[in-house]
């Protein structure tokens, strides 16, 4: 049966593509989870047109990005923080603390996009990643200072 992938699957094809599949699995698993469509002349002009708004969006989510990591070029987070003997932390700066600070600040990141290695330790400035999109990061200071 040949049929129209609406998306990219593993080992089978990329969306857009016209190939042949056994019946069984065309019509009992590809077709009712909209993976693909029945390879005729209407589906393929509307495979194309989904393409193309599927790459607009694209586009459009790429520039929004760029759009917030302009913005956030000049976020500055500050962290007031108790410290022991030799400057050691009380505990340590994590993601979910900067994700909060950036939130009193008017910006809403999701916590899993921070791009920190390990929880902040020490006192000092740092420079953290945001990844934004999977082309567009975002650098943020992070200043962790005494109490």
């Amino acid at each position: 049966m040949k049929i129209i992938l609406r998306a990219d699957i593993d080992r089978l094809g990329k969306l857009g593509e016209v190939i042949n599949v056994a019946p069984g699995y065309a019509r009992n698993y590809l077709i009712p989870k909209k993976l693909a469509y029945l390879a005729t002349s209407g589906n393929l002009k509307r495979i194309e047109f989904e393409k193309r708004r599927a790459t607009q969006q694209a586009e459009c989510e790429v520039e929004e990005a760029r759009k917030q990591a302009e913005k956030m070029k000049d976020l500055s987070l500050t962290f007031q923080v108790k410290v022991g003997e030799e400057d050691k932390l009380f505990g340590s700066v994590t993601t979910a603390d900067i994700v909060e600070e950036a939130a009193k600040q008017g910006f809403e990141i999701n916590r899993h996009r921070v791009l920190l290695e390990e929880p902040i330790k020490q006192l000092g400035v740092y420079t953290i990643q945001v990844r934004l999109h999977p082309e567009v990061n975002a650098e943020v200071k992070v200043w962790v200072v005494k109490e």
